[in-house]
């Protein structure tokens, strides 16, 4: 027994070898490093995850935003390429403007009226699947116009095809990435991907323009065609439905946090029982008339008719995309300091100051196009680029504010109508170009169409004066 008790010091005779492992586990509380991610990352392992596996550098939820901003870019860069098709398209087949504006009409109230449905759709049958799916509608919708010889054929391909395409991943896709993904950062991150139809225009239409004005319109088609096809192996390797799939909590997200089930089914009868309940009020159809309009003076007039009104004037197709692409870079701008001025003073005011300056813009508009860019055009992109999309955070807000939890979706709606104007007025404006050689009156009814809803939103009534 003595034997046993007073093992050699240097473990070289008889039972030595039995203590040797205690000085090989004694380092093992090393795992003080598991909790190397700052406070609130979520960048730690998450459910499902290897114990102990060291954390990701960069957080997978970084890399689906990231898939998520190049898609909205490109789905908001092939919603807008028509415009520069609508003078070579009349130039070769003949086809009236406003027969090619019906199909660019048709491709802007797709992507207002998908919106809603979106959600639904990837709440049933997945993010990846949906985005994947719509990409491919949009390649091949621009890809087969190469082929048409008739005007259904355009309507088809670039406004049923491309239309659903893009609307699959409008503000519904953001607003499901941010909240599933995002825990932390989530207002940040849904601001960066609701730009990314600014950037999307930046990109695209000053690169279209030039190539329709050298190698064609055919080519223009086949770039867009290629650029959504490049965008799917990215969507199916980096994109998934939650964090939760590969064993990660969202960014932000603690110890603590609880995943949200993933719901299979009743997401359409939601989306259908916001409106339902939204509609019974005069603040859903006072919001939804001036978001209207805004889509009518924004999306419908100038995305589809700037840059023919322009060539109408004598000003190079080029030049013109270029100053529309201008807008969208102000447009960030815009749409970051409309927030912050919304958390801070009355939305119904602010929508009343934009609706109200952008109306007097466009009345002036028809006196400033010229063959050459000069001043006052200047001050008129900067100042309309800034307006752009201004009137979205107010929007947002008034609808949070009077519809709760029905908020998010009742502003699904909201769009709804903004592109159903878009649709309307990109369709009307065409027929006036036709019928009077000139857009002045698109502008002009335009303009005071946007004075119409600086009183509507005047009229909204505070929340607590409604309740009481």
């Amino acid at each position: 027994m003595t034997e046993t008790q007073t093992p050699h010091p240097s473990g070289q005779d008889g039972p030595g070898p039995a203590p040797r492992p205690a000085p090989r586990t004694a380092p093992r509380p090393a795992p003080r490093t598991a909790p190397r991610p700052a406070p609130g990352t979520g960048a730690g392992p998450g459910p499902g995850s290897a114990p102990g596996a060291a954390p990701p550098r960069v957080h997978r939820a970084w890399w689906v935003a990231l898939v998520c901003f190049v898609a909205l870019v490109g789905a908001a860069g092939f919603r807008a390429t028509p415009s520069v098709f609508i003078e070579p398209l009349h130039a070769e087949f003949g086809w009236s403007r406003g027969t090619v504006s019906f199909a660019v009409g048709l491709n802007v109230l797709l992507y207002g009226l998908t919106a809603p449905f979106a959600s639904a759709l990837m709440e049933r049958y997945g993010i990846r699947r949906v985005v994947a799916t719509a990409l491919l509608l949009i390649s091949a919708g621009s890809g087969l116009t190469v082929f048409m010889h008739a005007a259904w054929q355009l309507v088809v391909c670039w406004g049923l095809l491309v239309g659903l395409g893009s609307g699959s991943m409008a503000l519904a896709f953001a607003a499901t990435v941010a909240n599933r993904w995002f825990v932390a950062r989530r207002g940040l991150v849904s601001g960066i991907l609701t730009a990314g139809s600014a950037a999307g225009q930046l990109v695209f239409l000053p690169l279209l323009a030039l190539l329709v004005e050298g190698s064609g319109w055919r080519t223009a088609a086949l770039v867009v065609c290629g650029a959504a096809l490049a965008v799917v192996p990215l969507v199916v390797w980096l994109l998934r439905d939650r964090p939760e799939d590969i064993g990660l909590r969202p960014y932000g997200a603690g110890p603590g946090h609880v995943a949200e089930e993933a719901r299979t089914d009743g997401a359409l009868r939601r989306t259908l029982g916001a409106l339902a309940r939204a509609a019974r009020t005069p603040v859903f159809w006072l919001l939804a008339g001036s978001f209207a309009i805004c889509g009518a003076s924004s999306n419908g007039l100038m995305s589809t008719h700037f840059v023919p009104a322009a060539h109408d004037h004598g000003m190079a197709v080029p030049v013109a995309a270029s100053l529309l692409a201008a807008i969208g870079v102000l447009d960030l701008i815009g749409t970051v300091g409309s927030g912050w001025l919304t958390d801070r003073f009355d939305a119904r005011v602010l929508l009343a100051v934009y609706y109200g300056l952008r109306g007097l813009s466009l009345l002036l508009l028809p006196m400033l196009f010229a063959a050459q860019v000069q001043p006052p055009m200047v001050f008129f992109i900067v100042f309309y680029g800034l307006d752009w999309v201004a009137t979205v955070p107010p929007t947002m807000a008034l609808c949070r504010e009077h519809f709760g939890e029905d908020g998010a979706v009742v502003f699904g709606w909201v769009l709804a109508s903004h592109q159903a104007g878009a649709s309307l007025v990109a369709f009307l404006a065409g027929l006036v170009r036709d019928a009077t050689g000139s857009y002045d009156l698109a502008w002009t009814g335009t303009g005071v169409l946007c004075a119409v809803a600086a009183l509507m939103v005047l009229v909204v009534r505070r929340r607590g004066a409604a309740a009481g």
